[in-house]
């Protein structure tokens, strides 16, 4: 059964989330940030920290991760919650996808199905007000589009992108002129689990230049 992340004085998630947007972003989210720039005193502060963590807003090693520097972005800022949401309650999310639509009520029955807490215990409201916390940020209908412009499609050398798993090889061209024959070929992308956008842009850039020419006949 899944511990799901939250804290006991849940009015801190906003306070806390609040100031992430507002303050510049550190080196490390440490507990004396937390404290002092999160303004999350005490033992909350101590809870705050390890939530962050667990909700995807700092990584394993104390930095801010991407969906910390996407918070910051207003444009992106609902995005980047919705995204925390997905990465801290995933569990939830695979008993229901559109966890976010559900009713209070609904989304405790499902913390209760996951976690097997008794219905009358203090953590499934704990839990429920610490997903509201963040949900109130999040933006389901805003999703980052990939730009795959020819002025956008920039990033990393093809020479460094590794093979993509399932991805189909273009197959070699016929004698061309004798019996009229076209060849196509199916390309199937399996695309790697990452917020980074240049590792898109590295993708689709490679096959642009070396798959989706017209100039090769």
């Amino acid at each position: 059964m899944a511990n799901l992340p939250y804290v006991t004085a849940t009015g801190n998630v906003t306070k806390a989330l609040n100031n992430i947007a507002a303050a510049a972003t550190p080196d490390a989210v440490t507990q004396n940030f937390v404290k002092t720039i999160l303004k999350v005193s005490g033992g909350s502060g101590n809870q705050m920290t390890s939530f962050l963590k667990k909700v995807g807003f700092v990584n394993p090693d104390g930095t801010p991760s991407e969906i910390y520097r996407k918070f910051r972005n207003s444009a992106t800022r609902g995005a980047a919650a919705a995204e925390s949401l997905k990465f801290g309650y995933a569990p939830l999310y695979k008993r229901n996808e559109f966890l976010h639509e559900l009713s209070d009520k609904d989304i405790k029955g499902l913390i209760l199905e996951e976690t097997g807490a008794a219905a009358d215990s203090s953590s499934p409201n704990l839990i429920l007000s610490s997903i509201k916390g963040i949900k109130q940020f999040a933006d389901f209908n805003k999703t980052e589009q990939l730009d795959i412009s020819a002025d956008s499609l920039s990033g990393t050398p093809l020479e460094q992108i590794p093979e993509i798993p399932g991805r189909d090889k273009p197959q070699p061209e016929r004698s061309a002129g004798k019996i009229g024959l076209s060849v196509g070929y199916n390309i199937n992308l399996n695309l790697p689990a990452t917020s980074d956008i240049a590792v898109f842009n590295a993708i689709f850039k490679s096959l642009k230049e070396n798959l989706l020419s017209s100039d090769d006949a």
